[in-house]
């Protein structure tokens, strides 16, 4: 068995032993500043529904409940803690005050329907909330956008997975070509993670 099928097997299969409420977790930890990607879940959740194990339905529901749930946390945590929350914590989680000024600037530039389009723009997406409460926008009207953006991307993502699944044989035909695009992006990442911690590291000995 390859890195693919073996990721695959491993997620389906984690995530069909705990039923939705692992897609409502890891959907709400998607959607706040913690680096959970919505890429690497929703589609995983359409293989399900190819199964017969998981409706349609049932995926959308639990992972917008999800995402909404996400989304409010960071909305309140911009609300009463700010630029101070992300400061101390963001750097556990490759996330600074840097980050936090450019989704700030483009919240502001764009507008309240920002919080509708981010949705389905990566990294993005994970930190917009957090202007949205610093700003104090309407909270219905940003629940709404955020319920219509994430509901969408999510039915996107899971249509994907239940594709791929019903043409499963024929992925397996390149699995090797993406068993080493899957070696290479990880050792970028984790590359990309020790020079962020040790970049934020020196940082912040020059300012002692």
């Amino acid at each position: 068995m390859g890195i693919t099928e073996f990721i695959v097997d491993f997620v389906v299969n984690f995530i069909d032993s705990t039923g939705y409420i692992s897609v409502l977790i890891l959907m709400a930890l998607e959607s706040m500043i913690a680096p959970v990607p919505s890429e690497a879940v929703m589609p995983f959740a359409g293989f399900l529904i190819a199964r017969g194990r998981f409706t349609f339905a049932g995926v959308i529901i639990f992972s917008t409940l999800g995402s909404i749930i996400g989304s409010l946390i960071s909305y309140f945590v911009g609300a009463w803690g700010g630029k101070p929350v992300v400061e101390k914590f963001g750097k556990y989680l490759l996330l600074n005050k840097e980050h936090l000024a450019k989704t700030e600037k483009y919240f502001k530039k764009h507008g309240e329907i920002t919080i509708l389009v981010c949705r389905f723009i990566p990294v993005v997406r994970h930190l917009i909330s957090l202007p949205a409460g610093i700003g104090k926008m309407n909270l219905f009207r940003f629940s709404l956008y955020t319920i219509i953006g994430a509901s969408i991307w999510n039915a996107f993502l899971t249509y994907v997975g239940y594709s791929l699944q019903k043409n499963w044989q024929e992925v397996i035909k390149y699995s090797h070509k993406i068993d080493i695009a899957i070696v290479v992006i990880f050792g970028l990442f984790i590359t990309y993670y020790i020079y962020k911690l040790y970049s934020n590291h020196r940082k912040r000995k020059k300012i002692i």
